[in-house]
């Protein structure tokens, strides 16, 4: 009886040893293992079991990206300005036995090593090119310490200054300073708005001027196109008058010639002429002497006929 309960202590022993020793690595986890004292193995996600006794988790590592705020560190530019400057690292353990065997402290030492490469990058720049070179000086910060912590098994994915902290009297210069460029930019632009005003007016004069002078080129044009037209009619208006008076002159002589006119007709209508001729303002009158025969003879028949 005795012997059946020490065996079943024995049994409960070691089933309740066995199950203790079984472990399940979740997800993004590593198990680093040592046997007596030495590196063993690194479990990776899944069911497994370690001997009792002999092997131990020396350490668990998660496999996720990581990050780490650095507190501000004091930094001295090349124009010897002291400023604070905190740094934001993200990382991700590749390899867990290095992480676990390649160094000390592995986040104290990322500190420290981000501290010294800031403090010799910021050294080369001025405090107008660290202000407006955060891009460059994370890059180059990213690739010191991913060079660096790579026999750690680390790798730094990406590295951020957060903040610039410059001393308070350079903060005060830098708001003087952006002050008057703002006042600057703004003297400027109504400047540059006065200017446009006054070329537009200036082109508004310019284009009116020139359209009142293309509206007067265009009146005189018509103008002396009208006269000229004007003049044509009446010379055209003249020529055909001289051309009807000759016409009628030319009807006249046909119709005497027809008629077989004799001198004396011929001579009362020179009479008939010379009256019309006397109706103008002529002061002297030369009469022919056919008209004066003509004269005695209208003045004969005048009398026979009394």
């Amino acid at each position: 009886m005795k012997l059946a309960i020490v065996l079943f202590i024995l049994v409960v022993a070691i089933l309740a040893l066995v199950l203790a020793n079984i472990r399940v690595v979740p997800q993004s986890k590593a198990f680093v293992i040592e046997r007596l004292g030495t590196y063993y193995a690194t479990w990776q996600t899944g069911l497994h079991v370690k001997v009792p006794f002999i092997d131990r988790i020396a350490k668990i590592v998660s496999l996720k990206e990581q990050v780490v705020d650095f507190k501000p560190q004091p930094v001295i530019t090349k124009d010897n300005v002291t400023m604070q400057i905190d740094t934001v690292v993200f990382y991700q353990i590749t390899d867990p036995k290095l992480y676990c065997y390649g160094v000390e402290s592995p986040i104290s030492a990322i500190e420290n090593l981000s501290a010294t490469t800031l403090r010799n990058i910021i050294g080369e720049l001025e405090l107008d090119s660290t202000l407006t070179s955060r891009d460059t000086i994370n890059a180059k910060i990213r690739v010191i310490l991913d060079e660096a912590t790579d026999p750690w098994g680390i790798k730094v994915n990406r590295v951020e200054l957060k903040n610039i902290i410059p001393p308070r009297e350079i903060q005060d210069a830098m708001e003087k300073q952006m002050k008057a460029e703002r006042e600057r930019r703004e003297a400027i632009l109504r400047a540059e708005g006065e200017k446009q005003s006054r070329i537009l007016v200036a082109e508004g004069h310019k284009e009116s001027k020139i359209l009142e002078a293309e509206a007067e080129k265009q009146s005189a044009i018509l103008r002396a196109e009208a006269v000229k037209e004007a003049k044509i009619r009446e010379a055209e208006g003249e020529a055909e008058a001289i051309s009807k008076v000759q016409q009628a002159t030319a009807d006249a002589i046909k119709l005497l010639n027809d008629a077989n006119a004799n001198d004396s007709v011929l001579k009362l209508k020179a009479m008939e002429a010379f009256a019309k001729a006397a109706d103008g303002q002529a002061t002297k009158i030369i009469i022919p002497s056919e008209i004066q025969g003509v004269a005695g003879l209208v003045e004969g028949i005048t009398q026979s006929v009394k």
